[in-house]
């Protein structure tokens, strides 16, 4: 089913997650200008489905009319991508400091002058956007990495690297369980060069925003990271995972096999590999 609303956000400031406990995330980054743009504890993971042959458009329309709308409303994006393996996928994660947070800024921005005024060009490029994770760090300091924006002066061919989003349906009251029992596959991650940016798990809690549909279908545990590029990915991360995948099933914790995302960032996504990360 199609909302009449479709979600889409952006923000582009220079923020800041907390990156305390995972030295391999600290980058060069700009001193923080704004203790909003941090501490983001209600988070979205959403996919949508965009009609075919429209992604790139969409991508576009997405990244020039919306980084700048959410921020301003004190949320953010921290990060917009195309799904490799899909070429109909457009994956986003956007960010709030709490869930009172999302129902506010979520109705100043869908009654909002700038989604009213695109949200037909918009609507129109989507056959989906109901798929859609409300999630929370699964400790304070894995939440969320929220990377300066891009510089269009120092990164003019825009974000680079490649995104690896793994996803764990977890059995029911086991997610701490199977976090911790899945803390040293975790670790090989970092080992063989991801740049971890986040562990996430399932926020358990009513949808105050319901125009826009959350799923119900928990609990989650999302693994995001970092890689360089694509050499990086084929070269060590997927023979990882391939490895791993009969020490997550040994757990006994999993509802199913886990999905692994890989995630292309759009040019001016803030979750991307910096250049200043050597």
């Amino acid at each position: 089913m199609r909302v009449i609303m479709k979600t889409l956000l952006l923000a582009g400031a220079t923020v800041i997650a907390t990156a305390q406990g995972r030295p391999h995330m600290t980058a060069q980054t700009p001193t923080e200008h704004d203790p909003r743009l941090s501490d983001f504890r209600a988070i979205e993971f959403r996919r949508y489905l965009v009609r075919d042959g429209e992604r790139k458009h969409f991508a576009q329309y997405f990244d020039i009319y919306f980084p700048e709308a959410f921020q301003q409303l004190g949320a953010i994006a921290a990060g917009s991508f195309l799904e490799r393996n899909n070429p109909n996928g457009f994956t986003w994660i956007r960010a709030f400091h709490g869930v009172d947070d999302r129902a506010v800024v979520n109705a100043e921005f869908y009654y909002g002058s700038v989604w009213n005024e695109h949200r037909d060009t918009l609507n129109d490029l989507m056959t989906d956007s109901d798929n859609v994770m409300l999630l929370r760090p699964l400790s304070p300091e894995l939440g969320l990495a929220i990377l300066p924006a891009v510089d269009p002066v120092r990164e003019p061919d825009g974000a680079q690297g490649v995104i690896v989003a793994q996803l764990f349906a977890v059995k029911k009251d086991a997610v701490d369980a199977f976090a911790k029992d899945a803390e040293p596959a975790f670790s090989q991650y970092r080992t063989a060069g991801a740049r971890e940016a986040g562990v996430l798990v399932t926020l358990d809690v009513n949808n105050n925003f319901p125009q826009l549909p959350v799923r119900t279908d928990g609990p989650y545990l999302i693994w995001l990271g970092i890689l360089r590029d694509t050499e990086a990915l084929n070269k060590s991360f997927m023979p990882l995972t391939q490895q791993l995948s009969a020490t997550f099933a040994a757990t006994g914790l999993l509802r199913e096999s886990p999905e692994l995302i890989v995630l292309d960032p759009t040019p001016r996504s803030r979750m991307r590999w910096p250049a200043s990360w050597r």
